[in-house]
């Protein structure tokens, strides 16, 4: 698998993989998968050549990243770069007041507490370097510092005051001291890392669901702005929660909500180009975003071996350039002349 590597605003070259590998559903995200089921996803992904790997202290409260831990021990630090994130911090709790009880299954039981100020920052970041047995990450991100997790603007730039005036001492020391090479954000709107990058020095931003087949709008003012200060983007979400991946059947999802009918309509246009050109719609869904020069990085969050061999042999498909255009031209996508 092709290496693009990357290197941030402030100096750190960082070898990513075409895809990536996000840690949320191998933490037990809407059902309980087994430690067989999960290390089969991992090695799959190893074997595919896949050697970025994104978790996160809230995907299972910490499971993600303890088993993490269990598959990448023993394998050479400087083979892969791995990911995490700051900005909740885990506190034991009665297992009904555990956070997630519709969304993580078997997973201990924590609450999260939201802080982004500088203790917040490296506490989080010691308990995830416990967790994943190491002394050094390659990225910290912070958080879910966003509209949707936070409710309101008012909530949400409270928070990003509190991570500008304090957490962001933190992010720049453990740069500095080279327990991290790089930091960024890892956030559910384009909106919100256009406001963190007018504010701070940040290197990369992991976005999910907000530039596919189906969302464009960052290509206004973010994408561009992204490449002309040389900041990376980690896309995650390129399915859209699961209709760019299932097409536009009964019960298909748009963004964690069941697909509405404008959207199902979409999909089956852009489907029937798809298909018209000898390819199936989640194939193209997974390439699109790589022809944008600001994309570092995909992110698959495939939980199984089956998910993840799907993924990368996507990569070896030949994607036709007139595929693009005929989307264009039908007004299905965006005109974007920069593609690689």
């Amino acid at each position: 698998m092709r290496r693009n590597i990357f290197t941030s605003p402030s100096g750190a070259e960082i070898p990513f993989t075409q895809l990536g590998l996000g840690t949320a559903a191998i933490g037990n995200l809407y059902r309980a998968r087994s430690e067989a089921e999960t290390d089969a996803a991992f090695e799959a992904a190893w074997a595919a050549g896949i050697r970025y790997f994104d978790t996160a202290p809230l995907y299972g409260l910490g499971l993600a990243e303890t088993r993490l831990n269990r598959f990448l021990r023993g394998k050479p630090r400087e083979s892969y770069v791995l990911s995490t994130k700051v900005g909740r911090l885990l506190e034991p709790c009665a297992p009904d007041e555990r956070t997630g009880l519709d969304r993580f299954f078997g997973t201990p039981s924590r609450r999260e507490v939201f802080d982004y100020s500088y203790d917040g920052v490296m506490r989080s970041i010691a308990f995830s370097l416990e967790r994943l047995g190491l002394d050094r990450i390659d990225i910290l991100y912070v958080h879910d510092i966003d509209l949707s997790n936070h409710g309101s603007a008012e909530k949400r730039d409270a928070y990003i005051d509190q991570l500008m005036s304090s957490g962001y001492r933190a992010l720049s020391k453990l740069r500095d001291e080279k327990v991290i090479k790089a930091f960024g954000a890892g956030v559910n709107d384009w909106e919100t890392c256009e406001v963190l990058a007018q504010r701070g020095d940040f290197d990369l931003f992991l976005l999910a669901g907000q530039y596919s087949l189906l969302r464009q709008e960052s290509l206004k003012t973010f994408l561009p702005l992204c490449k002309a200060r040389g900041i990376g983007i980690i896309l995650g979400g390129v399915f859209n929660s699961g209709v760019l991946a299932t097409g536009p059947v009964e019960g298909a999802m748009f963004d964690y909500y069941p697909a509405p009918p404008d959207i199902l309509e979409r999909v089956r246009r852009i489907e029937a180009v798809v298909v018209r050109h000898g390819l199936k719609l989640a194939d193209a869904a997974l390439r699109f975003p790589m022809e944008h020069p600001a994309i570092a990085c995909v992110m698959t969050g495939g939980a199984t071996r089956q998910e993840v061999e799907q993924a990368a042999a996507s990569l070896k498909l030949a994607i036709p350039s007139a595929l693009w255009s005929d989307l264009v031209t039908q007004g299905l996508i965006a005109a974007e002349p920069r593609f690689r």
